[in-house]
């Protein structure tokens, strides 16, 4: 690999992307930890639910089981990027370049699909919110413009989901860092 004007800033963004997926990893275990300790107790003797969902959260919605289990697989993988990353950084050749492009990509594909979990509800809220605030209707709109007016939502969860934001945008960035000094 001649080029090696993109080395600095793809050292940069591995760098970056490293720390923000330990970040996430840091959040997500401290969610899936309270989760376990406060969640959904059944004693002896008891039965289940009829709408039972084995990945039960305290907090957050019904959505925020799912997102920390995709947040965190995006956080592992994304870290094992990071280490394949660290190789082809340190050699910058094209032999190492085909397993830290690859691991990359799958990284950047559990980041996308774990912030599509976590923007996906919260960007049809704000579209729910806007249209009752438009037509004034009272139906569901208005219980969704509610919920973001209270902010029900944990601060920490709030928190993972804008890092998993970036990180969608600064892993792809690395993809094609790592690729321009091809």
């Amino acid at each position: 690999m001649a080029n090696t004007q993109m080395k600095p800033a793809a050292a940069l963004l591995l760098f970056l992307n490293f720390c923000m997926y330990v970040i996430v990893l840091g959040i997500g275990a401290w969610a899936m930890n309270r989760a376990i300790d406060y969640g959904f107790i059944i004693g002896p003797g008891f039965k289940l639910p009829a709408h039972f969902s084995p990945i039960y959260f305290p907090m957050g919605n019904a959505a925020t089981g799912f997102f920390v289990t995709f947040a965190m697989l995006a956080g592992v993988v994304g870290v094992a990027s990071a280490i394949a990353g660290i190789n082809h950084i340190r050699s910058w050749n094209a032999s190492s370049l085909p397993s830290a492009a690859s691991i990359a990509g799958v990284a950047w594909t559990f980041t996308l699909l774990a912030m599509g979990s976590a923007s996906n509800a919260s960007i049809s809220l704000h579209l729910k919110c806007l249209v009752f605030k438009l037509t004034r209707t009272y139906s569901f709109h208005r219980f969704a413009c509610k919920e973001i007016e209270l902010e029900i939502r944990n601060a920490r969860l709030r928190t993972m989901e804008a890092f998993l934001i970036i990180l969608t945008v600064t892993q792809l960035v690395y993809i094609a860092a790592i690729h321009g000094g091809a």
